[in-house]
């Protein structure tokens, strides 16, 4: 019987593309195509540089347009859709928000990028355009034998910006405790006292080497999208794919698969805009996590289980669960106010690295969200799953109660 379970969690692990060990984190991600793709690599490994220099532009109007037959399994397209996607966000961003092109509000991403990046998110079922499973999840590699990571490709910003990728990196990480109990105990069917596990789950909170200035006036731009941007209001053109400008959002904190799916297990329901961003935003996702939430979000409501068998003990689970994800949201609104809002307002004064977004995102978030609003609202929302009535029960009757 252990043995036909194991195999049958294993069975779910696979179905949904989902690490035991790492969640939603791509295991072992490649560093390497085969060679026919070396100008991609070779462009993605020196993107500083050549977004630093000013040179990376001419160099894709130069790039071969390049077919995407040869990449034959999901790694190589995962790395494939990674790299052409840092090489598309140093393209649109090299020269900050000051170019000529957005002057003339006509931002054309090349044939030999547009095309097959189009061709490459088709088999993967994502969006042509930087997302999280790119940056985050599939950005990482060893650096060395003693298990330090390290990004595969990064953007200028320096030691700021390799440690915002780390650090979401181990977020996601600290989640696939959670994850994996949700696979484990939610599908099929939910046993109530495994929930507990649950709140072990940690969370890694933002390093404070990683810069205000650097991150706000260098980075962020270069994970800014073209949905909801007043930078590129119209979209972005892509040669060869569609005679007209395509909008799609960048990458944001709301495209990770793994809050979405505490959200889902713990029925939190998002309503209205925020509820309507939230979900568009799993359109951001690899089809199998996006799944794994849709299914989460159908299985009988664990809060009204929690409810139904008045156990204080599951009560206090429950709760601390969403206490914890309170906790990470307000967090999050804080580490906000300050890397974006702060950090916005001061270089109004000073300018900013590189040209780089100055005042045009200091309300908009990368994904295209009225940021405050929104962290407030899923923060707010979070804390109103909270069940402020602990009904009190012999352990004696929780016993038979979760017997029948």
């Amino acid at each position: 019987m252990e043995t036909n379970s194991r195999e049958t969690l294993q069975a779910d692990f696979d179905t949904f593309d989902i690490s035991e060990e790492l969640g939603f984190v791509l295991e072992e991600p490649l560093t390497h195509l085969p060679d026919y793709y070396r100008v991609w690599l070779d462009l993605a490994n020196n993107l500083t540089h050549l977004i630093e220099s000013r040179k990376l532009r001419d160099l894709v109007h130069n790039m071969p347009v390049l077919s995407p037959d040869l990449l034959s399994n999901h790694r190589e397209l995962r790395l494939a859709h990674l790299t052409l996607g840092f090489i598309s966000m140093g393209y649109v961003w090299q020269e900050g928000q000051h170019g000529d092109m957005f002057k003339r509000n006509d931002m054309i991403l090349p044939k030999a990028l547009a095309w097959p990046y189009w061709l490459v998110s088709r088999r993967l079922g994502l969006p042509p355009i930087l997302t999280y499973a790119d940056s985050v999840l599939a950005n990482w590699k060893l650096r060395d034998p003693t298990g330090n990571m390290d990004l595969i490709f990064s953007f200028p910003g320096g030691e700021s910006c390799r440690g915002f990728f780390l650090v979401s990196l181990l977020v996601e990480m600290a989640a696939s405790s959670g994850i994996a109990v949700s696979i484990q105990y939610s599908l099929p069917i939910f046993h109530a006292r495994k929930f507990k596990v649950i709140r072990k789950t940690k969370f890694v909170l933002f390093p404070d080497h990683v810069e205000p200035t650097a991150f706000h006036g260098t980075l962020r731009i270069f994970v800014s999208g073209w949905k909801d941007n007043p930078m590129l209001p119209r979209g972005l053109l892509y040669e060869g794919v569609s005679s007209e400008p395509i909008l799609l959002s960048g990458g944001s904190a709301a495209q990770s698969s793994a809050i979405q799916c505490f959200d889902a297990l713990l029925c939190i329901q998002h309503e209205d805009e925020t509820g309507a961003f939230l979900t568009r935003m799993r359109d951001y996702m690899p089809p199998a996590h996006r799944q794994l939430i849709e299914t989460l979000s159908i299985c009988p409501s664990l809060r009204d289980f929690i409810l139904s068998h008045s156990s204080s003990d599951l009560c206090q689970a429950y709760n601390s669960c969403v206490s914890a994800l309170v906790d990470l949201r307000s967090y999050h609104l804080n580490t906000v106010t300050k890397y974006v809002i702060v950090a916005g307002n001061r270089a109004r004064s000073m300018g900013c690295p590189l040209r780089g977004v100055g005042s045009a995102l200091n309300n908009t978030g990368t994904g295209g969200s009225n940021i405050m609003v929104f962290l407030k609202s899923v923060r707010n929302t979070t804390q109103k799953a909270l069940i402020l009535e602990r009904p009190s029960t012999s352990r004696e009757t929780e016993t038979q109660a979760l017997a029948c």
